[in-house]
């Protein structure tokens, strides 16, 4: 999706891995932290084209001890409807981040964030649109299910097909969330509820009156973005990750563009150089995907 979440004051906007957890030292060269302007989008371009990019030191993997009992896919609790409310940023007085990732028209995409994911122990909230499930091959389907029963992974609604909502009528935005929502379901064997990304940050009364009464209360905005709905440049992509990654950041990113794949590494440098915690949605806010 595309950013829409503005900066800081321009806008009203000691858990490990469950199974792992990818421990990383910074390396290379500290990064001169991007500008903020306005809109996020502006913020990709600080970098000097002659700066180098640093080198991450090697991942270690450790083992976590402290996961806790695998959820049982396909026990789909029934929605709880409510107000909706807005989520644009984790609690204060924590060292979490929550790595959130929407949308999914790049097949290589999926499968390479899945396979870092995989072989990290990193937790991620995915926001796939469903209308390109079709990209979502059976041995990454097997591989996510298993990382969602152990709750290393966990998913939110983007809507079927990133229409702007706020130009629907009622019952095309019910019709947008409950197909996702059944897609997610019968694919991965687990509910969005009750978060919910609307497409490009748009939203109006109408889509959190819908929203809610279908169990989706927790309207999941952002306060960071590595910038990558579009095809941005791996200098700018790690500056927006300089710049934004910081104790309660909800980070936005996306599954359309190659060049965060090759920077996987220099993003975990900045995370655990800052001795934040990345987690899922349910770990941050305390919900849970048995309850929905």
């Amino acid at each position: 999706m595309n950013e829409r979440a503005q900066c800081p004051g321009c806008r009203e906007v000691e858990r490990l891995g469950r199974r792992r957890f990818l421990q990383l030292l910074a390396g290379g060269a500290a990064l001169a932290l991007a500008g903020c302007t306005s809109p996020v989008r502006a913020l990709a371009r600080h970098r000097k084209p002659e700066e180098a990019l640093p080198t991450a030191t090697p991942a270690t993997i450790v083992d976590d001890v402290e996961g806790g009992s695998p959820i049982e896919l396909g026990e789909i609790p029934p929605p709880h409807p409510g107000g909706a409310h807005l989520v644009w940023s984790g609690p204060a007085g924590t060292q979490q981040i929550a790595w959130t990732v929407d949308d999914g028209y790049c097949q290589q995409c999926i499968a390479q964030y899945v396979a870092f994911a995989q072989n990290s122990g990193i937790h991620l909230t995915l926001n796939p649109n469903g209308v390109f499930g079709d990209l979502w091959t059976p041995s990454v389907v097997a591989q996510v299910r298993e990382m969602v029963a152990n709750k290393q992974l966990q998913f939110g609604n983007h809507t079927w097909d990133h229409k702007d909502l706020t130009k629907l009528k009622e019952a095309a935005i019910q019709s947008e969330l409950s197909r996702n929502e059944v897609w997610i379901e019968d694919t991965f064997g687990v509910t969005a509820r009750p978060y919910f990304r609307p497409p490009y940050g748009y939203y109006n009364p109408q889509v959190l009156e819908v929203a809610g009464a279908l169990g989706y209360t927790s309207i999941l905005m952002w306060n960071g973005t590595f910038g990558d709905a579009t095809l941005e440049t791996p200098e700018q992509i790690v500056s927006l990750a300089e710049y934004w990654l910081k104790p309660g950041t909800i980070m936005l990113g996306h599954l359309n563009h190659t060049p965060i794949l090759d920077l996987f590494d220099q993003i975990h440098s900045i995370i655990a150089s800052r001795n934040l915690d990345p987690v899922t949605l349910d770990e941050m806010f305390g919900t849970s995907r048995l309850i929905g």
